[in-house]
């Protein structure tokens, strides 16, 4: 009598294998968006402690992430115009002045309801973070409040 597996016994184990597969994947994507937007967390905490450091200083709020009259912010990790965060942050204008593009489908006009003014700011991240083309909005404020205007995980 031969030893081994027939044909039969290995098609069936590869449909099990496959059918698992079918079913760990869907979970294990939505892992990944949801770490994605854990960036946008962090990075939008930095934007409000950069903020108040520029209110107490100036008495005002600014739309200007870098540069002059700007609040010196930048995402960690961006360095000459290499992108390496996922959101696209701050406020509608010039990347790299008013905003920080990322790689995530998010653009600078995606930021529309972004400003900064005398006494309240809202900066925006916007990022497509599961790749299905809606848009994952979140915001802050002048009171440290993040919200999910738009949620790409729903």
């Amino acid at each position: 009598m031969k030893k081994g597996f027939s044909l039969i016994e290995l098609m069936i184990v590869i449909a099990i294998i496959a059918f698992l597969a079918v079913i760990a994947v869907p979970s294990f994507n939505k892992f990944l968006a949801k770490s994605k937007r854990t960036e946008a967390y962090v990075n939008l905490a930095s934007i409000y402690t950069a903020q108040k450091a520029y209110w107490a200083e100036k008495g005002e709020y600014s739309n200007v992430l870098k540069g002059v009259n700007g609040i010196g912010w930048e995402p960690e990790g961006y360095a000459s115009g290499k992108v390496k965060n996922y959101y696209t942050y701050g406020f509608p204008g010039a990347d790299g002045v008013n905003c920080f593009v990322g790689k995530g489908g998010g653009s600078s006009s995606d930021l529309s309801m972004g400003k900064a003014g005398k006494d309240a700011f809202v900066a925006i991240a916007v990022a497509d973070i599961d790749g299905d083309g809606t848009l994952d909005i979140l915001a802050v404020n002048e009171a440290n409040e993040i919200t999910v205007i738009q949620d790409d995980l729903a």
